[in-house]
């Protein structure tokens, strides 16, 4: 019953997910030139809180639980700028729960 109850809310979940694409950028650094900007920086500033610079240059903050999974992408990636990911959650006022993260 509990194994059934699970898979019910992971697909309750997935299908209310949402996807953004932009760059991975830590906060502290959100309005810097985003295509130099590279991964040892927001590994370096992970602690200020990461998020994504959407296309239009909004910035969505990443829940933790997101920061953890943006860091596990950004350390198998092989890039080091231009950081660009797709990413999947649910937008919680200001605020990205992060699903998944993509790197580009």
């Amino acid at each position: 019953m509990k194994k059934l109850f699970a898979i019910a809310t992971l697909m309750t979940s997935a299908m209310f997910a949402e996807s953004w694409t932009g760059t991975i950028v830590d906060t502290s650094c959100k309005t810097k030139d985003l295509a130099s900007h590279t991964k040892q920086c927001v590994m370096g500033c992970a602690k200020s809180g990461l998020g994504i610079v959407l296309s239009d240059g909004k910035f969505v903050k990443f829940d933790e639980e997101g920061n953890t999974k943006a860091l596990a992408a950004l350390k198998a990636s092989t890039k080091d700028k231009d950081l660009k990911a797709k990413v999947t959650g649910k937008l919680d006022g200001e605020v990205l729960k992060v699903a998944s993260v993509e790197m580009m």
